[in-house]
């Protein structure tokens, strides 16, 4: 308990965060993954997709808060996205050359199937494969991800670990 400055009789309470859920865990992959396809479509729809991606990663990421750890599936050159604007370019395009828009392609849905969830108070970690059902092609796309997620002052859970990859294949 902190005691308030030159004060030693009243204590500044600091507020109790509620531990994650892992329903809070499963909301959270509905949300990116709901988010994800509606940028898309905004894309699609000539709507300005842009400051939807923005308040997406305003609104999920821990970007103005700390630091989030971000590697994502289609990097190759810049391989990690330590800033927001970094974040932005991956999913609608933008600094980096080599980023297309993941988030235009677009999917029509994304579905989480988590091998693991880990809760620690008010931090979460899930890994698993997620799959990103392409528009044109009706397929299926699998790919890796770990999250790893930390509940906000709001009670909002934000991500700040994101690594995905495709699977494994064997060069044989």
């Amino acid at each position: 308990m902190k005691k308030g400055p030159g004060s030693t009789a009243s204590p500044i309470h600091e507020p109790e965060s509620t531990p994650i859920t892992e329903k809070e865990v499963v909301e959270a992959q509905k949300a990116w993954g709901d988010a994800i396809v509606s940028m898309g479509r905004a894309y699609q729809n000539g709507e300005d997709y842009k400051t939807l991606a923005a308040s997406t990663v305003d609104r999920l990421y821990d970007y103005d808060a700390g630091r989030v750890l971000f590697k994502p599936t289609k990097a190759s050159e810049k391989q990690f996205r330590l800033t927001k604007e970094e974040a932005l370019s991956y999913f609608v395009t933008g600094i980096i050359p080599e980023d297309h828009g993941f988030a235009l392609q677009p999917w029509t849905k994304v579905r989480f199937e988590n091998s693991g969830i880990i809760i620690n108070g008010d931090s979460a970690m899930a890994m698993g494969n997620y799959y990103f059902t392409d528009a044109h092609t009706g397929k299926d796309v699998k790919v890796e991800f770990t999250f790893g997620y930390h509940k906000d002052e709001t009670g909002g859970l934000r991500i700040h670990l994101h690594h995905s990859s495709f699977p494994y294949t064997s060069a044989r």
